[in-house]
Parts: C-alpha cells; structure tokens; sequence
C-alpha cells in the first residue's frame, strides 16, 4: 500500500523573503550598529568553508539573507544543495558590500548550518536502512518557526515528509481514542470529518492493532512496540494496513526495525536533535 505523503519541496521564494525578513528583523533591530564602524562604500570578499563531514542544506535562504541586505551582492556557489561535502570543503564566495556581508553573516550562517545539520542527519538515517525498503519520516518535532525548512532539509538528505501540520491528515493518538470512546469509534469519526486527508491512527499493543484493523485502518502506527511485537504486528496485518514504527528510534537500533517488515519508521530526532554544521565565513 502506498500512501500519500506529502513531499516538502524547496518553498516558494516569496516564502523564503518572508521568513528571512522576519529573521534579520530579530537579528538588526533597527540597524547593525558595529557594522556602522565601516565605510559605507566598503567592498569585500568573502568564503564560507564547511569544517566537517556534512550535507549541504539552505542555500535559498542563505543566499536571501544577502540579497535583502543589498541585492549587488555575488554569490558564487561552488557545492551543489543536498551534496555531501568533507571538512575544509570550500561551499561558496561572496563579493559585495562590506556592511552588508557583516550584517547577514550571523543570519545567513545560521540559516546553513541548521538546515545543514538536519539534512546531514536524515541522511545518516537514510543510509542506516538503504536496501530494506523502509522510508524514514519526519514528524512535527521542530524547531519553532523552521517547520518548512526542517522538513525540506529531511528530504535533501534522503527521507521523507510525515503530515507538515495538523492541517494536511488525521492522526488519531491514544488521547484521542480516550476522548471518542473506542478505536473503532475514533476511526468512524475520522472518516466522517477526514475528507480525502490520509487516516492514521496509533496503537500501543497487538490486541488495539487487531481493534483498528477491524475497523477498517488503513494505515497504523506502532508506538514503542518492541522488535518481536513489530515482527508480530507485521505477521498479524497481513498486508491490510500501511504500518509505521515509532518511539525510541535510534540510528544503532532503527537497520534492526526496518528488517522486522514495517512500511514506516518515524524519526524525531532528524529535526529536534540536531547539531549544528561548523561553518566558517572569513574575509579573503
């Protein structure tokens, strides 16, 4: 069974202008008062070198930061988006504005290295499972005000997008299921209220996924089961239902989950655990 998830593609660029405007009005206020130290007329060249093993993420929002700052500004790119690079790896040049190229830098490096930082550790998780078949998902667990962001970095390192919100597909969790009254009645509800939004809902034992697969589920996630309950649950669906493992997901355990036969593994730490590229922007 395929399902329908949705792919967050790099966002429209009046997007990217609106959310790098609301950044650099966080980071300058009403002006960069250290930068007023240099001459206005002052023209610079810059590199940004990556100083470890990395996927390189966020180069349209990198590349906004300057642009709002003085649109004069040469960007030069030598390392393509969604590319692996190796410590010392030479990402771009910069030519412009003095002012303007110390006033992005903190914006515009943070922008990278975040986004950086997200790609490079799906893509530690995509390798883990390459072969099996499992996709690896992301889920809503991100940094506050970088939702589209994150979850575009997830698929330049090679997973892929669960819901972006609770806007674009139902899923019914145990409060939920506490709050109808039963599985079956949650589900029914769903279905009457879902649209043509996808249905998922969360099980937490062998008997709750024999309740929603009776009820007709279509897709289910397994919280927290354990590596025999997974191989259980895969034996007991029988193909009808698409499944999704989730809950204590590491990369030293997830190669494991993904040989039990699950469709799905959901991963939290691809956005919320995350550290950040070391990235250096320095005059030349």
């Amino acid at each position: 069974m395929r399902s329908s998830e949705v792919r967050c593609e790099l966002p429209a660029a009046a997007t990217i202008a609106h959310q790098v405007a609301i950044c650099l009005a966080e980071d300058m206020g009403g002006g960069d008062l250290t930068a007023e130290l240099i001459s206005a007329d002052a023209i610079s060249k810059v590199e940004v070198i990556c100083r470890e093993n990395a996927v390189l993420c966020g180069c349209a929002w990198f590349d906004e930061v300057f642009h709002q700052l003085d649109r004069n500004i040469r960007i030069e790119w030598l390392v393509t988006e969604g590319a692996r690079v190796t410590a010392g790896t030479l990402l771009c040049r910069l030519d412009g504005n003095t002012r303007a190229l110390l006033s992005g830098e903190r914006t515009a490096l943070n922008y990278l290295q975040t986004l950086s930082a997200t790609a490079t550790r799906s893509r530690c998780y995509a390798d883990a499972v390459a072969g099996t078949g499992v996709r690896i998902l992301d889920t809503r667990k991100t940094i506050p005000g970088l939702r589209l962001q994150q979850k575009y970095a997830v698929t330049c390192g090679g997973c892929d997008n669960h819901r972006i919100g609770l806007y674009d597909a139902i899923l019914i969790k145990e409060n939920h299921i506490q709050a109808a009254g039963s599985i079956a009645a949650a589900l029914q509800a769903a279905q009457a209220v879902g649209g043509n939004v996808e249905i998922e809902i969360e099980v937490e034992s062998l008997a709750d996924l024999a309740q929603a697969l009776a009820a007709g589920a279509r897709r289910v996630l397994l919280d927290n089961f354990s590596l025999e309950q997974l191989s259980e649950a895969v034996a007991l669906n029988a193909g009808r239902a698409r499944l999704e493992a989730s809950g204590g997901v590491s990369l030293a355990s997830i190669r494991r989950i993904a040989e039990t036969g699950v469709d799905d593994i959901s991963v939290g730490a691809l956005t919320k655990d995350i550290t950040a590229v070391d990235l250096s922007m320095r005059f030349v």
